[in-house]
């Protein structure tokens, strides 16, 4: 039981003998600011007008008659409308001894609610990147996190291994590739097949250039006859721009639609139609490639410690959303437009009219969507929710998506919610997959390994450790600075990544967190035996405080689930060990004379560090017990 709750029938008792009227929606409790002595504060602004005394008067008022009532109310003071009331040391030092004693503080019984959270996700054309590893820790985290407050979570994917990006990497391939695989040229698969996904970006620009050149020469032979209708209309456009920023949007669309009639892309386009429909030459290809990434996946997923439970694949639930497309087409959902392709109507909703069946009856990513959402309330009858992680980006297509499901009448579509979270900027601007300027994922863990290595070595604090020993040190350092910077930001804001700060070891970085467990873990092994508390010990300030701090953990991980929301977490536990520094450096343990309290001290040091661990645990960084 929190402090809030405990108070909360004794000050509703006082506050309606003392005024009448008074309504306990009124009563609002919340921790003192630090800069105020006091441990809790009643805001005495709303019994004023019963009252009929100024702030101040009010606040002694009910501050003296609370101190008559309550035996855990040792003290009080007024700051204008707000009543600080500071807590008896019993308190807290029974909070302590709470703690102790339950091995599943902050833990919450089972619900029997199932959610299932989707991260990762990744397209098959290239490997995982800086972009990415934000997605992935906070869907696992998110997914920890559910799991501590009595959920059971579904963790998955939906692997994006069909559509026009993928084809581009094969076609690619096929023209570039002489033949190498992953173990002719000992490149890791993901990689091996994200190159020629630059390659076929190369040759198109080439292609672009060409292109262009030709048809300002008046060269349109090269074009169908709808395709010249649109070339001309575009060229006029552009001819007849007002300003030069309506004549750079024209440039855009002329680029683009370019871009498609390229004999590079009208292939990629032929190759999409072949795998739709099973050529066999092409769907061989696709699933060896294909057949490379997963692999590399699998060893990068093991590198971050990051697992799923199961996994949805475009290529099946395509089927599906078109299947669900056409169902929803006949019952009105639906319209068709001219060319044959298939679109919704959400203008009335203030949105436009949204693609979800091109002319050519190939599949869009609202498509498979569709058919993913289905396929995963038709596996799990008793889900009750899903939510996507997914940049913010794609905040439009997932309203778009909801309210597509609402109309094909699920009612679970209630249940979807979007994790929408920030882009990772680098301080060298934005990254571009198909022009090769990602950090990958695999050099960025290796990076931020090595850079906890060099710092660990300087430090000197591994000496005596075996070489597999410091070598599992740095990596936990490494991978844990790097998980815990970029969920440390709340995740709707975009941020800026730097490694060599992810991993100081002061600050607001994970190895500042670990080596506070690492610390904590020395201590423990110099310790005889401990016992519970000794409740009637005085307690300095520091100890308070920390006591108090460590309090605040179940809350925290409940509103962390609320809002899903690892960044919670990080300030959570950064402020715990803020604290536990503070009274590290305040008071002696071992030195400390009355045994009594070097056993609360050590009790307490225990129990912080059981928070910190577990605090880490829903971030997916472990914490050592040497560093």
């Amino acid at each position: 039981m929190s402090l809030e709750d405990k108070l909360f029938p004794t000050v509703t008792e006082t506050l309606q003998e003392l005024y009448d009227g008074v309504d306990e929606k009124q009563i609002q409790l919340q921790s003192t600011r630090k800069e105020f002595k006091g441990d809790i504060t009643l805001v005495v602004f709303p019994f004023l007008k019963a009252s009929r005394k100024g702030p101040e008067q009010t606040g002694e008022e009910i501050g003296q008659k609370l101190l008559e009532k309550s035996a855990i109310i040792v003290g009080f003071n007024t700051v204008k409308g707000f009543l600080n009331l500071e807590i008896a040391n019993e308190y807290w030092l029974e909070q302590l001894n709470t703690v102790h004693q339950n091995d599943r503080y902050g833990l919450a019984d089972e619900t029997g609610k199932l959610t299932m959270v989707e991260f990762s996700s990744p397209n098959t054309n290239k490997p995982l990147h800086l972009g990415h590893l934000r997605n992935i820790f906070l869907g696992h985290s998110v997914s920890r996190i559910l799991e501590n407050t009595g959920q059971e979570v579904v963790k998955t994917q939906i692997i994006n291994d069909r559509g026009i990006h993928i084809c581009k990497s094969m076609l690619a391939w096929q023209r570039f590739g002489n033949g190498e695989t992953p173990e002719s040229s000992g490149v890791k698969g993901d990689k091996l097949v994200g190159k020629y996904y630059v390659k076929f970006d190369e040759a198109m620009r080439g292609e672009i250039k060409q292109l262009r050149e030709e048809l300002d020469a008046g060269n349109t032979d090269l074009l169908s006859d709808k395709a010249k209708e649109t070339w001309q209309t575009l060229a006029e456009r552009l001819k007849n721009a007002s300003d030069e920023k309506a004549a750079k949007a024209v440039e855009g669309k002329i680029k683009e639609f370019i871009a498609g009639e390229t004999p590079i892309m009208q292939e990629a386009k032929t190759m999409l139609l072949k795998w739709e429909a099973k050529d066999p030459e092409v769907y061989e290809l696709w699933k060896t490639m294909n057949g490379w990434v997963y692999k590399g996946f699998g060893e990068t997923y093991s590198a971050m410690g990051v697992d799923f439970d199961t996994l949805y694949y475009e290529s099946d639930t395509y089927i599906t959303g078109k299947e669900l497309v056409e169902k929803g087409l006949s019952e009105g959902v639906f319209f068709e437009k001219e060319d044959g392709s298939v679109w919704i109507d959400l203008t009335d909703e203030g949105l436009d009219e949204k693609l979800v069946l091109r002319a050519d009856g190939t599949a869009v990513y609202m498509t498979q969507d569709i058919g993913t959402a289905w396929q995963r309330f038709k596996d799990y009858p008793n889900l009750d929710g899903i939510v996507y992680t997914v940049g913010n980006e794609q905040d439009y297509h997932f309203k778009v998506l909801f309210l597509i499901l609402k109309k094909l009448g699920f009612k679970w579509a209630e249940n979807c919610y979007h994790l929408s979270y920030g882009m990772v900027d680098l301080p060298s601007g934005k990254m571009k997959s198909r022009e090769g300027t990602v950090v990958d994922a695999d050099e960025l863990i290796a990076e931020v390994v090595e850079k906890a290595r060099e710092a660990t070595e300087e430090r000197g604090h591994i000496e005596g450790m075996s070489d597999e020993e410091k070598e599992n040190l740095c990596n936990m350092i490494g991978l844990g600075g790097l998980k815990y910077y970029l969920l440390k930001v709340d995740p709707k804001k975009r941020m800026l990544f730097n490694p060599e700060e992810s991993v100081d070891l002061n600050g607001n970085t994970g190895p500042f967190i670990q080596y506070a467990h690492a610390r904590i873990s020395s201590l423990m092994r110099k310790a005889d035996s401990i016992s519970p508390v000794d409740t009637t010990v005085d307690l300095h300030e520091s100890e308070r405080e920390l006591i108090k701090q460590m309090n605040l953990y179940p809350d925290t991980v409940s509103e962390a689930s609320g809002t899903y929301s690892p960044a919670l977490i990080c300030n959570y536990v950064y402020d715990l060990v803020k604290s536990y520094n503070s009274f590290y450096q305040s008071v002696s343990i071992f030195k400390e004379e009355d045994p009594a309290k070097m056993n609360m001290r050590l009790v307490l040091s225990q129990n912080v560090g059981k928070v910190i661990k577990a605090s880490m645990w829903m971030l997916g960084i472990d914490v050592p017990d040497r560093m």
